[in-house]
């Protein structure tokens, strides 16, 4: 545990083979099949992370402790239609998995993560968010070069991140890429909500972020990727036929001060809790 501390501490991130087994990784699989089987869209909210043009909706905005769907862009033609059948044009499933289903629920405490997470340093950690990724065939989009503290800002920064891999992640497919070290940049800019509604994306440091020595981090299936939440890292579109499907989970410290005016918030009767 302490070498692995020490390797997070250096590079920002961790690269943990076999960490979930192969029947975990299915049942999240069959899991998250059956919650899109059971969507019928009202309407077609559709995720990107290209942070200063970000459509919001209220679907998106209100997903804080709700388990919805969203759509890939390139599921859609110019005109708007959808020209894929809906299983196959979903990019994740949002964000309160790990509260709301008994399935996700289980993968989410499992007592490793938490002994992983106080390995880490992480006191008193709490699980703010979960995401069921696809990565659909021909058409996962690209996950731009981002650090998750934008998005889920605490004061100090606390977010950290356990990408695990339900599928294996290869550069073929979309798997992640991270810049070593990265975690040492400061926040380029912050996504928040705004008072008359709506969302806004504040830039706090004009400079682009680093791009030279990006290393990939192929995942076999069942590795978890912990990710500090200052590292810029990021993930290419998938064209390939076969698909990359991820689950995510992002937990914070509660020692430290989470922003009223963060994107992601929850109904008082639905509070942040621990492993």
């Amino acid at each position: 545990m302490t070498d692995r501390r020490a390797d997070y501490e250096r590079d920002g991130f961790l690269v943990l083979e076999r960490f979930l087994d192969d029947a975990s990784c299915d049942a999240l699989i069959e899991r998250a099949g059956e919650i899109v089987r059971a969507f019928s869209p009202e309407t077609y909210s559709i995720f990107t992370t290209r942070e200063q043009t970000r459509r919001t909706d209220d679907y998106f905005l209100e997903s804080g402790d709700q388990i919805r769907c969203f759509f890939e862009e390139d599921a859609f033609d110019a005109s708007g239609a959808l020209v894929r059948p809906v299983e196959q044009a979903i990019n994740k499933i949002g964000h309160a998995l790990h509260d709301l289903d008994p399935v996700f629920a289980r993968v989410s405490r499992d007592p490793r993560l938490a002994a992983l997470a106080a390995s880490l340093g992480l006191e008193r950690p709490l699980l703010l968010q979960s995401m069921y990724i696809f990565k659909q065939p021909f058409i996962g989009g690209e996950v731009t070069s981002h650090q998750d503290h934008t998005f889920l800002w605490t004061d100090p920064p606390s977010a950290v991140g356990f990408w695990l891999a339900l599928e294996d992640a290869t550069l073929d497919n979309g798997c992640l890429w991270a810049l070593p070290g990265g975690h040492a940049e400061p926040p380029r800019g912050r996504f928040h909500r705004t008072p008359g509604g709506g969302t806004a994306y504040e830039v706090l440091d004009e400079r682009p972020l680093p791009e030279a020595g990006m290393v990939p981090l192929p995942a076999p299936k069942g590795t978890c990727i912990v990710l500090h939440g200052l590292l810029p890292h990021r993930s290419g579109p998938n064209r390939s036929p076969r698909s990359r499907q991820a689950y995510s989970l992002h937990v914070i410290d509660a020692r430290a001060a989470y922003r009223a005016d963060n994107w992601l918030q929850r109904r008082p009767e639905l509070p942040l809790r621990g492993f």
